[in-house]
């Protein structure tokens, strides 16, 4: 973290995830295939190196995730039962906050 607070959430299968805050200096580490989100926690602009173990970026979003996986792999990542995610999208979606 090179300044700023963030609040850094991974989640793997089984409904298993963690949270951790992070500040100047200290370093995180996000293993290859799990979920994860980085939201700036502190009254300063967030900023961070990221460093890759690959020479090519990629990204999904969560709601391409969602879409393209049947409602079983959801499921066993959240711990819910299958019939939470029928009605969700199967195709990618894009959710405005208020006043967009």
């Amino acid at each position: 973290m090179l300044s700023g607070r963030a609040s850094v959430t991974l989640f793997g299968s089984g409904g298993r995830f963690r949270t951790e805050t992070l500040g100047q200096g200290d370093v995180g580490y996000i293993p290859q295939g799990y979920g994860h989100s980085i939201e700036n926690v502190g009254d300063t602009p967030l900023r961070i190196l990221i460093g890759l173990n690959s020479g090519v970026y990629e990204e999904i979003t969560l709601s391409q995730w969602m879409a393209g996986n049947p409602v079983d792999v959801p499921a066993t990542n959240f711990n819910k039962p299958a019939a939470t995610f029928r009605d969700f999208p199967i195709a990618n979606a894009f959710i405005e906050g208020p006043g967009s």
